[in-house]
């Protein structure tokens, strides 16, 4: 297991480029999300993080609205759903990925092996989200403190005389294990949670919870181009 003394250091080996403030390690300034053990050199107690994260290139989550598919980089089927409790969101209007501008919903997740994800929805997708978020306002909860439930519904259309089928996200939600919230919940606080993909300064910012974007000169800088097909299976 990798070994830490701060969250800064531990941070280090599990999100390369992520920086957190150096900390006394007590039971009320440790981060939720670092986790016990034991440096079997030493004997001495380490905390390790357990959440990958290279800060504004989270891991691409992609809903296919023609197939009803959820899948990683366009590459890697993950199936009709998700399952995840949100580390942060946003939704906005912009014109982002060469497709115009658009109401968007993008949230950011952790996937079963630690890593942070985003996923991108527009169109009555983003309206079934605040379906969503309306009863969890009134009941004094947000996303982040539930699991989200996303499953790919088909519906169906006719054009020219023609049926055409596509796909829209349904949501729900179910109680989230408290420790698991706490944990994203001081994940976002000590990490900047974004996308530079999708970032461009212009938003009309209608919602957000969690997302962090740093200073110009604080960004990491990457040999990487968005795809501008990216969106474009998504439902109108």
């Amino acid at each position: 297991m990798a070994t830490a003394t701060t969250p800064k250091t531990a941070a280090a080996k599990a999100a390369p480029a992520a920086q957190v403030s150096d900390l006394t390690l007590t039971p009320t300034t440790r981060p939720a999300y670092l986790v016990a053990g034991v440096d079997e050199s030493t004997g001495e107690e380490t905390w390790s993080n357990p959440f990958r994260y290279l800060p504004g290139h989270p891991r691409q989550i992609r809903f296919d609205a023609k197939a009803g598919q959820f899948n990683i980089n366009g590459t890697t089927p993950l199936g009709q759903s998700l399952r995840f409790i949100p580390l942060a969101w946003r939704i906005f209007s912009d014109d982002i990925l060469n497709m115009g501008r658009k109401t968007w919903a993008e949230l950011y997740f952790t996937d079963d092996k630690g890593a942070v994800c985003a996923v991108l929805f527009h169109g009555y997708s983003v309206e079934n989200l605040y379906r969503l978020i309306e009863p969890l306002f009134y009941d004094d909860l947000t996303l982040a403190d539930v699991v989200v439930k996303v499953q790919a519904e088909k519906k169906e259309t006719t054009k020219e005389g023609k049926k055409a089928t596509y796909y829209i996200a349904q949501f729900s939600y179910e109680a989230a294990d408290p420790a698991e919230v706490a944990a994203r919940r001081d994940f976002a606080r000590d990490f900047p949670i974004w996308r530079a993909e999708t970032y461009t300064g212009l938003a009309d910012i209608r919602q957000q919870h969690g997302y962090t974007v740093p200073q110009a000169e604080e960004q990491p800088r990457l040999e990487q181009e968005s795809d501008p097909k990216e969106g474009l299976n998504q439902a109108a």
